[in-house]
């Protein structure tokens, strides 16, 4: 196995780090930034460009309030004809007060136009349980016709663990249905320090979605789960997903990578996926994990098995 100087970084020091291929062929690339106090863009003709790409800052968070501290794992995406910025943010005087918000940009192009607050995600007139406690890392994707939110929350009693809930989307700020819970951590990988799935992202192939997540503490025991699911089945019965048992990304000694996690897909021109994610170059840390700034965007080739299931191996640089 190819061992450290093969895995470079792709971004330093950008965590949570989500690139969006638009549909003229231009990569955008947007992360937690170690300071956690803004949210970026990048953008290049190709995805290697984005490494020395000019990043501009789009928003800052505000001195007080909502969005005043933890502003986290922002998600680009081009809905309906707009752009829009999906984050997660705290309040100073309540640091863990965190919730989903959103930003839409006033004009077609995301590098140059302004940006608005668009306020929380709305839930749906039905749900009454939403949005209450810690929640965060949402991602979008679309099923026939269907645009779905994927998000991470605790529950807001006992131990407080992390699930990860899906909802159909009326329209981009607001959920059409009330939310399903979709995993939860059952397997000890999933609750090393504290029981956790967050970070959810979605890739396709051949009829069957696949959407891969993180688990447990955000260091060394950091790693990718999954599930999957035809397209033709119902995405609100979590019945019909299926959860794998093991990790499907975990840290390496033999390649100096660890805590491999909160992850995004995009595509090559021809076609080839690639998982975008984050690692450290070192297990040990000094302090809590969250404020270490090393977490860097790491790059890896999505290969796919014979049963069509995506293949996650540090083998496959970029």
């Amino acid at each position: 196995m190819e061992n450290i100087r093969d895995n470079k970084p792709f971004i330093e020091q950008r965590a949570d780090p989500y690139v969006y291929r638009h549909t003229d062929g231009s990569y955008y690339f947007t992360a937690s930034v170690p300071a956690y106090d803004r949210i970026v863009l990048r953008r290049s003709e190709t995805l290697q460009g984005l490494a020395l790409a000019e990043e501009k800052t789009l928003w800052m968070k505000h001195e007080s309030g909502e969005m005043s501290q933890h502003i986290w794992a922002p998600e680009l995406h081009y809905l309906d004809g707009k752009w829009y910025i999906y984050f997660a943010a705290g309040e100073r005087d309540d640091i863990w007060k965190i919730r989903p918000f959103i930003l839409e940009c006033t004009g077609q192009d995301p590098m140059t136009d302004a940006w608005v607050e668009r306020g929380k995600m709305q839930r749906s007139d039905d749900d009454i349980y939403s949005f209450e406690a810690f929640s965060l890392d949402a991602t979008i994707f679309e099923n026939k016709g269907e645009r779905y939110y994927v998000w991470a929350e605790k529950v807001s009693v006992g131990i407080q663990i992390s699930n990860l809930y899906i909802a159909k989307m009326e329209s981009p700020t607001k959920l059409a249905t009330a939310q399903v819970l979709l995993t939860t951590p059952d397997y000890d990988w999933e609750r090393r320090e504290i029981w956790v799935n967050e970070g959810p992202a979605v890739i396709k192939k051949d009829g069957r979605i696949f959407l891969t997540y993180s688990a447990s503490a955000t260091g060394e025991c950091y790693c990718m789960g999954m599930l999957s699911i035809d397209e033709n089945e119902d995405l609100l019965d979590p019945r019909a997903w299926k959860k794998e048992r093991h990790p499907v990304l975990s840290s390496s000694a033999a390649v100096g990578l660890y805590g491999p996690g909160h992850n995004s897909f995009t595509k090559l021109p021809d076609g080839t996926d690639v998982c975008v994610y984050h690692a450290r170059p070192y297990a040990e840390i000094q302090g809590d994990p969250l404020y270490d700034p090393n977490r860097h965007a790491m790059l890896m080739k999505v290969e796919w098995d014979e049963k069509g299931y995506p293949i996650f191996d540090y083998k496959n640089i970029i």
